[in-house]
């Protein structure tokens, strides 16, 4: 007999077997079911951000590494830029002699012009009532008195305009010291703009530059979040959104984790989707947390969506057109479903635990 020959009974004699052989049958078991949405995402840090810079220019000094922690306000970075610090100085010059110390001198001479008006104007009066004495005895003439009439009403008006000389130079001073001061204190908040602070209290995790960089608002410098809490940041499809609501558990897994499931819980689903991927952005809150995590860690997670105890099930596979079992091979039994997972079914009405299934 040939060798060709006789592959072809072999492989005869396995097809007869296979096809006599009795069919794969199952019975329907009680037990905990759960549904379920698939979602993958990552870990991130709560109230993790970009840190930006304000301004343009070239990095001077990295004050913090990765891995530090740092305090809300705290500087990050320092940025140069000569013109800021020449306007700055500039800016404090101009408030120096603009003050109103600076300029004591000025007001010290009207002053002395007050002083000067006043003595004349008490002068001028003291003689207009003695020629209004000497003119109530017939001493004098009336043009002697309206002289000292006239020369009273000089000083008056000289010593008026004194001091409405003073006030309006101490008015303008003030201004001018009042306006140089806030000059310089935008010139320093401009130049402060140099200076990179965090935002919050927290962990720097990543330092995304190095001295010597050009950077630019649009470029960010670090990565800070918080030191001990984390949150889980998923994405849900657009067919499943309708169903994930606030509180729901999560069963996920770490890649970091492999063979733990950790439980999370539903906090927060952002309203807009994400027109590319077609997906939501759902976070969730650690319930069971490993003892070490780092921000984008990427995760898997199954989000509940009911769940029941004591149910009849059976695996998915002997499940036939979405609703239908086989008692045998020809006998197909209508059946009424529930709650699906990605192996099991539970069957709600048209089988009983005791009942025999074939598989399809």
């Amino acid at each position: 007999m040939s060798m060709k020959l006789y592959l072809q009974l072999v492989l005869l004699v396995f097809l007869l077997t296979s096809c006599g052989g009795d069919p794969e049958t199952t019975q329907p078991t009680v037990e905990d079911i759960s549904e379920a949405v698939y979602a993958s995402g990552f870990v991130k840090s709560r109230n993790q951000y970009q840190v930006f810079p304000v301004v343009s220019g070239i990095v001077e000094e990295i004050l913090v590494t990765e891995g530090d922690t740092v305090k809300q306000g705290e500087p990050m970075m320092r940025i140069s830029n000569e013109a800021a610090r020449l306007n700055t100085e500039n800016a404090r010059l101009a408030a120096e002699y603009a003050s109103v110390s600076a300029n004591a001198e000025k007001l010290a001479e009207l002053q002395e012009a007050i002083d000067l008006a006043r003595s004349r104007m008490q002068n001028d009066s003291l003689l207009l009532a003695r020629q209004r004495n000497l003119w109530a005895e017939q001493i004098g003439t009336r043009v002697e008195l309206e002289q000292r009439e006239l020369a009273y009403k000089n000083s008056v008006t000289a010593y008026r305009s004194a001091q409405l000389r003073y006030r309006d130079l101490k008015k303008q001073l003030d201004f001018a010291a009042r306006q140089s001061q806030k000059n310089l204190q935008i010139s320093q908040t401009m130049r402060d703009d140099y200076t990179v602070k965090s935002e919050t209290t927290g962990k720097v995790y990543s330092v995304l530059r190095e001295e010597g960089e050009l950077v630019s608002p649009q470029i960010p410098l670090a990565v800070v979040g918080d030191a001990e809490e984390f949150i889980l940041e998923l994405q849900v499809d657009e067919y499943d959104i309708a169903r994930i609501k606030p509180g729901q558990q999560v069963l996920l897994n770490l890649d970091s984790y492999r063979g733990q499931v950790l439980e999370g819980r539903i906090t927060k689903i952002n309203p807009a989707m994400n027109e590319r991927t077609r997906s939501f952005t759902v976070e969730a809150e650690f319930v069971t947390q490993p003892d070490a995590l780092y921000p984008n860690l990427t995760t898997e997670a199954n989000i509940i969506i009911q769940a029941k105890k004591n149910a009849l099930t059976i695996p998915r596979e002997y499940l036939v057109d979405g609703g239908y079992v086989l008692k045998d091979k020809d006998e197909r039994v209508p059946v009424k479903t529930g709650l699906k997972d990605y192996q099991k079914v539970e069957i709600v009405d048209g089988l009983s635990k005791d009942d025999v299934i074939v598989k399809p």
